[in-house]
């Protein structure tokens, strides 16, 4: 499976070229030129790292950071841009950059720095049993590879819903109180957060939905429990 990598860049010539050699270096690249389009293919795309430019059209690129770590909080994000003042660098880290590269830059550096990025989210993923196959009715989670599998089908999970998912079912046929999937995957009960859990299982109860055997039953005034019998 190649590496997604989300780059956004508003520049055309430069972007053109950092794409092309991307692909070229065995990436799967999706390249987005303004920041207000993003999230939505930060969804479908499930990216394993972001390339972002700070100055974009639409949103800029410190806002564009807080929003995907929202969703994807292990997600690296490297920084590409122009400023170079001290205050910008801590910024760019304080919004949840990972790595900070300044304009101009060299292809190969960043294709190292990308590589670099990548093996310390391996490594804290060698911390997690990355091969484990749990299964859930007729279907297969690897939370691993952040897949659901049915057969021949292969749902392509994001984080939050393979954190959920992986909760759900390390107590399947238990009650899993609300608070405690709250606190386990997004470290507080705030009612954003809760707001943003009820989305996520509506999208886990989809996933199985061809499958009548595995039910999420709410449990009101308690929390959820999953079954697959």
């Amino acid at each position: 499976m190649k590496t997604r990598i989300l780059y956004i860049e508003d520049e055309k010539f430069l972007g053109k070229i950092v794409c092309d050699t991307l692909e070229k270096n065995g990436y799967d690249v999706k390249w987005v030129m303004d920041g207000a389009g993003v999230m939505p293919v930060v969804e479908n795309f499930n990216p394993h790292l972001c390339v972002i430019d700070i100055m974009l059209p639409g949103i800029d690129g410190y806002t564009l950071a807080r929003n995907i770590k929202g969703l994807h909080p292990d997600t690296p994000v490297i920084f590409l841009t122009a400023k170079s003042e001290t205050g910008d660098v801590l910024k760019g880290f304080e919004s949840g950059g990972t790595d900070y590269i300044k304009k101009p830059f060299s292809l190969e550096e960043l294709i190292a720095r990308i590589e670099n990025q990548l093996k310390m989210v391996d490594g804290r993923e060698d911390q997690k049993n990355e091969l484990t196959e749990i299964g859930i009715g007729h279907f297969i989670f690897i939370p691993g590879k952040y897949e659901l599998r049915k057969d021949n089908k292969i749902i392509r999970l994001s984080n939050r819903d393979t954190e959920v998912l992986s909760f759900l079912a390390a107590n399947k046929n238990k009650v899993v109180e609300r608070k405690s999937l709250l606190i386990s995957v997004w470290g507080d009960d705030s009612f954003f957060n809760s707001r943003n859990l009820d989305v996520y299982i509506r999208k886990l109860r989809k996933y199985f939905s061809g499958d009548p055997s595995v039910e999420i039953k709410t449990l009101k005034g308690k929390g959820y429990i999953l079954t697959d019998c």
